[in-house]
């Protein structure tokens, strides 16, 4: 997953404003207790932050997408 796939599916599943706040914000257990953002930054792959994240945010796993959202046509 590239960082424009999650940016893509953070959106999609969250909505600009708040996927933001969630990246920002919500400290992830499974990253060792580091945001999305920190993680990113500290060259965990995309697809584990993703993945992280969308565990975390209890979202179904049918819409985790595995690696990210087609780009728009």
């Amino acid at each position: 997953m590239r960082l424009s796939e999650f940016r893509r599916a953070l959106a999609h599943e969250f909505g600009e404003s708040y996927g933001h706040v969630l990246t920002r914000d919500l400290v992830l257990t499974p990253l060792g207790g580091r945001t999305a953002d920190e993680a990113l930054a500290g060259g965990v792959a995309a697809r584990d932050v993703w993945l992280a994240l969308c565990a975390e945010t209890d979202v179904p796993p049918h819409r985790w997408y595995g690696a990210g959202l087609p780009a728009p046509q």
